[in-house]
């Protein structure tokens, strides 16, 4: 596949994630060598090689690990799952209830000579599933509705069998790339069958295999890179201070080896324009007006797209916004029209089909959310009826998008008595908000700085889900719950809505969440690059890593 988007020197096409023979002629026809070494600049930290967790999936490791921990898809560059056959198989043995085969490859091995086995589905769907306690997954999304997992220990097949009446239509989504970590690094660490203790309901054990799935992987300089193999091109070389974290080619992998042996991901800082001007950087994928202007020199190209991830207000479950009134009265305060504008972006209302800019989507929640299109300072301090209150917005920083959004909100809620602190963290957001250090988280999808979308607008929905990791306002309403459970299932329009159309005035009063905008990203490239396209969900651009060649 030769995408047209990307173009270098002397006008030659870039490469998609085609076969290598693709890529070997794009190199040819370049008349070029491909550099041993690549620089990719990313949304937020690399905190976890585990970007399941709550952290992890607001951060930019899917960014950073798609090539490294793969699965049977990955998201394309229009946010579809595309199959992955180099690990394996997915087929539809039934359909009422839903049961899945998944036939791992048969030379599918991780880099440390450890084979890749159905062991891995059981504990991902442990993980995420919501059955055992101790997992501090993001969602459960999809892994809810499984009923089991087939699996004899060691082997390469598992039979996914789902809940009656709960075939979910996007289960493509699941086991994919960078959702299915190695269990045998937990299994070696405590010296137990996690496959056996997970089938056979054992949970106290579970607890401390969960416990080690929460942590094992997070990311610092200097940690044991044993813990961290991959089943992917590409491996973990080293962590950087800085957080920065070095990918190497992983020479035990099956598949098409990587084009570039190197890629360092570096987190987003304030230097990037000067990295781009010095031409340090080779790939740059994050929020648009992050980094502000980001000027374009003529050796780079430059694509601005939306992406999949709803840029919000999350409102945290306790201090001065933790009742629907004063997330109302903050709200009617937000100038939502002035701040989609100055993204470049439409205002958006659905809460529950983000993922899709469709006739559903624009019907989802429109009249209920026109008393807050715009602000009303007015309407907001007769609310709190004169009451004065002081918020505290926080987002990941360095935003130079989210300090202008902030300002802005700052300015509108003056009037009505609301004073507003901005709180730029250098942690998690999430963890920010869960720890009560802010009133507001400002982010994307799941509290992510990037996209935080699985490109499918049924799983996004689970961050409304009462129970779901990531959902961090810690929103519980039942008839909500039903109309998400209904979401992930259902494949009929019009009764997706009538669905959201049952939901939209609920979420509007209840108001967990203050959707803003689509969030529009910026993919920077040089153009002596080649391969690298856009991707509106969580992986971003990183999708495609191993098929990326600079031209020297």
């Amino acid at each position: 596949m030769v995408r047209a988007g990307w173009r270098g020197p002397r006008g030659c096409a870039s490469v998609g994630l085609a076969a290598t023979l693709v890529a070997a002629f794009a190199l040819t026809a370049c008349s070029g060598s491909a550099a041993s070494q690549i620089d990719y600049v990313v949304d937020g930290p690399l905190v976890t090689y585990n970007t399941n967790t709550v952290v992890g999936a607001a951060s930019a490791g899917a960014q950073a690990f798609a090539r490294t921990l793969t699965g049977f898809g990955y998201h394309g560059p229009d946010g579809q799952v595309v199959a992955d056959r180099d690990f394996g198989t997915v087929s539809v043995v039934g359909g009422a209830p839903l049961v899945l085969d998944y036939q791992i490859a048969d030379n599918a091995v991780y880099s440390d000579g450890k084979p890749v086995t159905c062991d891995d589905l059981v504990l991902t769907w442990a993980a995420q599933s919501g059955r055992f306690p101790g997992f501090d997954a993001a969602t459960q999304a999809g892994y809810v509705d499984i009923a089991n997992v087939g699996c004899i220990p060691g082997q390469k097949k598992a039979r996914v069998s789902f809940v009656p009446d709960r075939g979910v239509v996007d289960y493509t989504q699941l086991f994919s790339a960078t959702s299915m970590m190695p269990s045998h690094v937990i299994a070696d660490q405590l010296n137990v069958d996690v496959t056996a203790a997970v089938l056979s309901n054992n949970t106290q054990l579970v607890e401390r295999v969960a416990k080690l799935w929460n942590t094992t992987w997070d990311l610092r300089p200097g940690v044991d890179l044993k813990r961290f193999p991959s089943s992917g091109p590409y491996k973990i070389d080293r962590v950087l201070d800085g957080g920065a974290v070095v990918l190497v080619a992983n020479d035990r992998w099956w598949g098409p080896k990587a084009i570039t042996k190197r890629i360092t991901v570096w987190p987003q800082a304030a230097d990037i324009q000067d990295r781009v001007n010095n031409r340090s950087v080779d790939v740059v994928d994050v929020a648009a007006g992050s980094s502000g202007t980001l000027a374009t020199p003529d050796n780079y190209q430059r694509s601005d797209t939306p992406s999949d991830g709803i840029e919000q207000l999350i409102f945290a479950p306790q201090g001065p916004l933790s009742q629907p009134k004063a997330r109302r009265a903050f709200a009617l305060c937000t100038p939502r029209d002035t701040i989609a504008r100055d993204a470049g972006a439409p205002i958006a209302n659905s809460r529950l089909q983000p993922a899709t800019e469709d006739a559903i989507a624009a019907a989802d929640g429109v009249n209920e959310a026109a008393p807050f299109g715009h602000a009303d300072p007015a309407a907001a301090r007769n609310a709190l009826g004169g009451a004065p209150q002081t918020v505290r917005v926080g987002y990941q920083g360095p935003n130079a998008r989210l300090a202008v959004t902030v300002g802005v909100i700052t300015k509108s809620c003056a009037p009505a008595g609301i004073t507003v602190s901005n709180v730029t963290l250098d942690s998690p957001g999430p963890q920010a908000l869960k720890d009560g250090k802010i009133d507001v988280l400002l982010a994307s999808t799941g509290g992510a700085t990037g996209s935080g979308s699985t490109g499918s607008s049924a799983m996004d929905a689970y961050d409304l889900h009462s129970g779901n990791g990531n959902n961090l306002s810690g929103y519980v309403n039942p008839q909500v719950d039903s109309v998400i459970g209904a979401l992930a299932v259902s494949a009929d329009p019009a009764e997706r809505v009538r669905l959201l159309a049952q939901a939209a005035p609920l979420l509007w009063a209840d108001m967990p969440t203050l959707p803003l905008y689509r969030q529009q990203r910026t993919l920077l490239a040089s153009k002596k690059m080649y391969a690298v396209g856009r991707n509106p969900t969580r992986w971003g651009a990183g999708w495609n890593m191993d098929r990326w060649a600079l031209i020297e």
